[in-house]
């Protein structure tokens, strides 16, 4: 009987995103981890397209404990990596910051009227900062708008800090173990609806 039970299919075990899920619960505590997280944030907040929330939040889910810290990580490395995005925006728009919009597809236009925003009235920066906006376009045309640095760093830091340990780490805190149960039996539901809000900034910045 173990031998046949040895030569049948594993249907039990995890594929494809549930594979990845159940990796980040069994390593949410490990170094590796964190670490990966750390360049999530890092890059989410200066030229990659995805929000750190998709790895954040499962994190969090298996770790509940340290929720807050988790959170707090994410929110000190995305701000470290808003720095880049400024430093892009700031410094070097004629060269990386065009290529990055043009690789992105993020309108010109879009990108003009962000900046002016923000060269007017800065403390936008903290409302499109919890927007399904990607926060790289707000960190880029923070620099090119020329956004006084010490201010831009101080909204990065109450926003961002705000989204991932207020907000996410309250809802895990609390509300963890429901959270854990509705991923566990709705995970594909819960990332496509994810990437839906991903989707719509995009194309939010596009169109309106």
């Amino acid at each position: 009987m173990p031998l046949l039970e040895s030569l049948m299919p594993d249907t039990a075990k995890p594929r494809g995103l549930r594979a990845l899920y159940a990796w980040m619960l069994e390593n949410a505590s490990g170094r590796h981890a964190w670490a990966a997280l750390a360049c999530f944030a890092f890059a989410e907040a200066s030229f990659f397209p995805i929000p750190p929330d998709v790895m954040l939040l499962p994190m969090m889910v298996a770790d509940r404990k340290n929720a807050f810290k988790l959170g707090a990580w994410c929110a000190f490395w995305s701000v470290m990596g808003g720095m880049m995005g400024y430093a892009i925006g700031h410094l070097f728009w004629e060269t990386a910051g065009l290529w990055l919009v043009g690789m992105l597809h993020l309108p010109l236009a879009t990108v003009e009227a962000y900046r002016h925003s923000f060269a007017t009235h800065s403390y936008m920066i903290l409302v499109q900062g919890l927007t399904p906006i990607p926060y790289k376009l707000v960190t880029i045309a923070s620099g090119l708008a020329s956004v006084p640095f010490g201010l831009f760093m101080l909204f990065s830091v109450m926003v961002r800090s705000f989204r991932f340990v207020v907000l996410e780490g309250l809802l895990v805190h609390y509300f963890g173990d429901h959270a854990k149960a509705i991923l566990d039996k709705y995970l594909e539901a819960a990332l496509v609806v994810f990437l839906v809000a991903v989707v719509l900034g995009f194309v939010a910045l596009r169109y309106l």
